[in-house]
């Protein structure tokens, strides 16, 4: 029987830049497994402008998995090549799914600048390219020194890129738009169009570029194993691009190649499009769900409960869809800070993980704290992980009925003990008569967490069940022991023989 599936966000940005967590995820892998986790999003392995401090979002040598002195050091905030290499193998020892984050929208750290003639475009309508050809001094050419040409000799320089936003000539920061060059269409269309996002914005339509991201990610999935990708800002890539990338590649490898993109924008629509526009090729993180969780825990109980899971995708389209509650981008500090906060935190981790809508994706830091803003981890994931690997399999019911208390229900399945009911309330006590399936007619439901007493389903399946204001309520399936199986047959043929006699 397979077991459901759970995500990790395998970092969070505030990670200190030690070298040593591809070495602490190695020795953390069999207790990654009994938590319940599945796969794991690795950060960034990949040199960046920062060096043995980069995050890994501000690319310089895709090449470089911390095996060259390219940017101050050998390694990478996470540890060397060999590191990185050895973390997958353990991960891979315990039935865990690497997958490496990919970021091939823009490259920083040119070593050379060139001069260029480009064209201003307006910053908030991308769409107005003023006409006037002007010079410009652009840092464009990479050589990457340190790697010498080893992997790839390819010639990153202006002819690689579409766009820049600094020219040295200018102290301005604009956008300059290579003269000859032009934005993709098949982009997001905030500010007109949003195929620029930062630094050299890699020219994905030009031929050269093409077979080249397609050679880097093939080097990458046999110089380490990977089984998949998350893709970095999709939004800002050619869609067209993307699902040819992808198809060549999982057409080259034979391999499945799970992919989520992140299409960061709060509108169901724009990724149902995207979706659309890729042939639905990969799954997306379900940003929409994760601005409604935000929404809820920061309304002090205001917020229509009932609401909750409209127009996200993971109710849209859950078979393409991955949930998460906060991640390295929307933890206190960053630059889309939306942090769930508070008790809620707790019950909306429950319904990522037990619903079964979509693949659930834990952030790092809500699992084990985040010590640099004294963060703790959020009491009770470790519960929840648990219940979505033991507990939460068969047919779902909702109850998204009430402004206040909402809740769901899992009816079992071949899973021995499946099953489950959980509610959530953002204000005053709750509760509701909830269907749990007939099949679960005459079995005790026990509270895994709340302080309620157990739950009875009468032969219709039903059972009432209760939840504390601003808390959640979890009841699974009481666990009978080979006594208690013994004194039920005994009670039932009992029932049985008196029905007889009465009939």
């Amino acid at each position: 029987m397979d077991k459901n599936e759970i995500m990790l966000q395998g970092f969070e940005w505030n990670l200190p830049a030690d070298g040593e967590h591809w070495n602490r995820l190695a020795a953390m892998a069999p207790s990654m497994k009994r938590a319940g986790i599945t796969s794991i999003w690795l950060p960034p392995a990949y040199k960046g402008i920062g060096g043995a401090e980069e995050v890994g979002y501000a690319v310089y040598d895709p090449y470089d998995l911390g095996e060259f002195d390219q940017c101050g050091s050998v390694r990478t905030k996470y540890g060397t090549l060999n590191q990185y290499t050895e973390a997958i193998e353990a991960l891979h020892r315990s039935g865990i799914k690497a997958f490496s984050d990919m970021v091939m929208n823009h490259r920083m750290g040119a070593e050379k600048a060139e001069r260029v003639k480009t064209h201003v475009v307006s910053t908030d309508n991308r769409l107005d390219v003023h006409p006037e050809v002007q010079d410009s001094v652009l840092y464009t050419k990479f050589t990457f020194p340190g790697r010498k040409g080893r992997y790839s000799n390819f010639k990153w320089d202006s002819r690689r890129f579409t766009s820049v936003s600094y020219d040295k000539k200018d102290p301005d920061h604009q956008l300059f738009l290579i003269d000859g060059k032009s934005f993709a269409t098949d982009v997001d269309g905030e500010l007109g169009n949003y195929d620029y996002l930062m630094g050299c914005d890699v020219d994905v339509n030009q031929n050269a570029v093409k077979k080249e991201l397609i050679r880097w990610a093939m080097f990458t999935l046999d110089k380490t194993g990977e089984d998949g990708f998350r893709l970095d800002a999709v939004k800002h890539i050619s869609a067209s691009f993307m699902e040819k990338w992808l198809t060549t590649l999982r057409s080259l490898t034979g391999m499945d190649l799970y992919t989520v993109g992140e299409y960061w924008s709060s509108s169901l629509p724009a990724l149902l499009n995207y979706l659309k526009q890729v042939h639905s090729c990969m799954s997306l993180f379900d940003v929409p769900l994760h601005f409604r969780l935000y929404d809820a825990a920061r309304s002090d109980g205001s917020f229509d409960m009932g609401s909750l899971l409209n127009d996200t995708l993971s109710k849209a389209d859950p078979a393409h869809a991955v949930t998460f509650v906060d991640n390295h981008d929307t933890q206190p500090g960053q630059s889309l800070e939306s942090f769930v906060s508070g008790w809620f935190k707790e019950a909306a981790y429950g319904i990522i993980l037990l619903r079964g809508q979509g693949i659930p994706c834990v952030f790092w830091g809500d699992l084990y704290g985040m010590p640099y803003q004294h963060i703790k981890p959020v009491r009770n994931l470790r519960l929840l992980m648990h219940a979505c690997g033991k507990y939460a399999y068969g047919q779902l019911y909702d109850y998204f009925d009430h402004q206040h208390v909402v809740g769901f229900t899992r009816f079992g399945d071949e899973h021995p003990g499946s099953g489950l009911a959980f509610l959530c309330s953002n204000q005053g006590d709750g509760e509701k008569q909830m269907f749990v399936g007939k099949e679960n007619a005459g079995k005790t439901f026990v509270p895994l967490h709340g302080k309620f007493p157990p739950v009875r389903i009468d032969r219709e399946g039903m059972g009432l069940f209760r939840v504390s204001e601003k808390d959640f309520s979890l009841y699974v399936p009481e666990k009978v022991t080979r006594r208690r199986r013994t004194i039920n047959k005994k009670r039932a043929a009992s029932s049985a023989k008196r029905q007889v006699i009465n009939h």
